[in-house]
C-alpha cells in the first residue's frame, strides 16, 4: 500500500517537474493588440498587417486613416517600397523556369541597351543583379539626384555614362537600379511591360486584385501617400520626385500580401494551390550569396533575435515604409504597410513585435523620440531668429568697433557657413548614409525640423552678413 502511494507521488512530481510552455497564441485578438498598442504609444496614423501560417490566413487588418481621410482597411492599396525588389526576382525567376534566360547570363546578352562607361559592365550577369553584386553603387551612379526619369528604359539610358564602382560579383552593396535593370530585362525577353508581367503570371494567380506597380511617386494613389511627424503630430505630405519601378514599384494590401507570403511559404503555391513559381525558384530566392552571406535575390536571409531562421525584406520610402518577413521554422509570414516614412521605421518595428509575438519572446520597446528632438530643434530655430534680429540691429555698432576693415570682412565670413551647409546638405547626408544617393528635396523629408532649423539659420546668416557689410561700407565712406 505505502509503494503505491510513493510510486504514485513520484511519478505526479516527475508529471510535474520542468515542462516546455506551449506555444503562444498568435491569433487576430493577439495581433489586433500588438498592434493597438504601437499605435497608442506612437503617431502612426495608417497601418495593415498580414499574418500567415502555412496555407493559412491567420488575421488581415487595417487600422487608422489614408492620407486622405479615409479607413485603412485589408484591401487599402499602399506602397510596398523596396519590398518590390522580391517581386521582381521572382519575375526574373519564371524567365527562369521557362528557359528563356539563365542567372549566370550576362545581362547584356538578352538586354543589349544596357551599355555603361565600363567594360567591365559587360560581365554583369542576371544573378548579380538580384542578389547585389553587381558593382554598381550609389557613388557612381546617382539615381536620385542624377536627372529624373521616367520609365524602365529610361533608367537603364541613364546609366551609359556611369562606371562600376567594383568588378562584378565581388562586392556585395545596395543599389536599388540594380532592380529596374532586372525589370526591364523582364521587359524585353518575355515581350510585355513590367507591370502586365506581374499583372498575368503573380497577381492574377494569387488573386491579388487590389496589387499593381507604379512607375514614379507620380503614380502613387491617394491612399498609398503618406505622412512625416513633428512633434508628435502626423503630417500629410506627397512623396517626393523618384522613379522606383522595379526596385520600389508595387503597390499592394495587407489582403494581397497574405497571399503572397503563402506563396512563399508553400513552394510557390498561393491560397489555392495554383503554382507561380517552382519549389526550386522560391528556395533560389531565399538563399544567400556567397559574396554577401545574407542577401539572396531579393531577401535577406539572417536569424530572429531568439536565433530561428528568417528571411526578410523592409522597404522604405520618404512617406511610407513596409516590411516582410518568413519564419520557415513555424511557417508564419508576416507583412506590414505603414503610412509614416523611413525616418520612423513603423513597418519595420510593428514587424519586429509580431515576430516576436510568434516566437512567445517579451515585445521589444517603441522608441520614439523625434517629437523630443523636433521641439529641440525647433526652440533652437526660434533661438536663432532672435539672434538675427539682434545682429540685424546691432550691425552698426559691431562695424564701429572694428578698427581694420579687412579683419571685419574675415570675421564676418562664418556668417556664410549655414547658408554653404544648406545648400550641400544633402551630399553630406549621403556620406552619413553610406555613400547613398540623396536628393536635397529628401533631406526636409529626412530631417524636417532639422533643416527649418538650418535654413533659419542660413537665412539669419545671410540678413547679419549683409547688415555688417552695409555697415561696413557705410563707415567707409563716412571715414573718407
Amino acid at each position: 500500500m505505502f509503494t503505491s502511494i510513493l510510486s504514485a507521488l513520484i511519478v505526479s512530481a516527475v508529471s510535474l517537474g520542468p515542462t516546455t510552455p506551449p506555444p503562444p497564441v498568435v491569433d487576430a485578438a493577439a495581433i489586433d493588440a500588438v498592434v493597438r498598442q504601437y499605435r497608442e504609444q506612437t503617431a502612426l496614423p495608417g497601418v495593415a498587417v498580414a499574418v500567415t501560417r502555412g496555407t493559412t490566413v491567420v488575421h488581415t487588418a487595417g487600422y487608422g486613416r489614408t492620407p486622405d481621410g479615409d479607413a485603412v482597411t485589408e484591401h487599402t492599396t499602399m506602397a510596398a517600397a523596396s519590398v518590390s525588389k522580391s517581386f521582381t526576382a521572382l519575375a526574373v525567376l519564371r524567365l527562369v523556369e521557362d528557359g528563356r534566360i539563365g542567372l549566370d547570363d550576362p545581362v547584356r546578352a538578352h538586354l543589349p541597351e544596357f551599355t555603361m562607361a565600363d567594360p567591365r559592365a559587360a560581365d554583369i550577369t542576371v544573378r548579380m543583379l538580384l542578389d547585389q553584386t553587381s558593382g554598381l553603387s550609389d557613388t557612381t551612379h546617382r539615381s536620385f539626384s542624377g536627372p529624373p526619369v521616367h520609365t524602365l528604359a529610361e533608367a537603364v539610358a541613364a546609366m551609359r555614362d556611369s562606371t562600376l564602382a567594383a568588378a562584378p560579383g565581388t562586392r556585395w552593396e545596395y543599389h536599388n537600379p540594380n532592380f529596374q535593370v532586372a525589370a526591364r530585362l523582364v521587359e524585353v525577353v518575355s515581350g510585355l511591360s513590367f507591370a502586365d508581367h506581374l499583372r498575368r503570371h503573380v497577381f492574377e494567380p494569387l488573386g491579388m486584385a487590389d496589387s499593381r506597380t507604379a512607375d514614379t511617386a507620380r503614380d502613387l494613389p491617394p491612399s498609398a501617400e503618406g505622412h512625416l511627424k513633428v512633434l508628435g503630430t502626423a503630417v500629410a505630405l506627397p512623396e517626393p520626385p523618384a522613379f522606383g519601378n522595379g526596385s520600389g514599384g508595387v503597390l499592394t494590401s495587407a489582403h494581397d500580401l497574405a497571399a503572397w507570403l503563402i506563396a512563399q511559404n508553400n513552394g510557390g503555391r498561393g491560397p489555392d494551390g495554383t503554382a507561380i513559381a517552382t519549389p526550386d525558384s522560391i528556395t533560389a530566392t531565399h538563399t544567400p550569396s556567397a559574396v554577401s552571406g545574407s542577401y539572396g535575390l531579393g531577401w535577406f536571409v539572417g536569424v530572429t533575435a531568439a536565433g530561428a531562421p528568417l528571411v526578410d525584406h523592409g522597404g522604405d520610402l520618404f512617406t511610407s515604409t513596409a516590411y516582410q518577413a518568413l519564419l520557415p521554422g513555424t511557417g508564419h509570414g508576416i507583412a506590414v504597410l505603414a503610412n509614416t516614412g523611413m525616418q520612423y521605421g513603423d513597418a519595420q518595428a510593428i514587424g519586429a513585435r509580431l515576430v516576436a509575438l510568434v516566437e512567445g519572446r517579451q515585445l521589444p520597446p517603441v522608441d520614439d523620440p523625434s517629437a523630443v528632438v523636433d521641439a529641440v530643434l525647433l526652440v533652437l530655430a526660434l533661438a536663432v531668429l532672435a539672434l538675427t534680429g539682434r545682429g540685424v540691429v546691432r550691425s552698426r555698432r559691431w562695424a564701429a568697433r572694428r578698427p581694420s576693415i579687412p579683419w571685419a570682412v574675415a570675421r564676418l565670413v562664418p556668417l556664410a557657413l549655414p547658408l554653404v551647409l544648406a545648400v550641400t546638405v544633402h551630399r553630406v547626408v549621403g556620406f552619413l548614409y553610406r555613400g547613398r544617393d540623396v536628393a536635397w528635396l529628401q533631406v526636409p523629408y529626412l530631417y524636417p525640423t532639422f533643416m527649418v532649423a538650418l535654413v533659419v539659420a542660413a537665412l539669419g546668416g545671410v540678413a547679419v552678413l549683409a547688415a555688417r557689410i552695409v555697415a561696413l561700407v557705410g563707415r567707409r565712406r563716412s571715414a573718407g
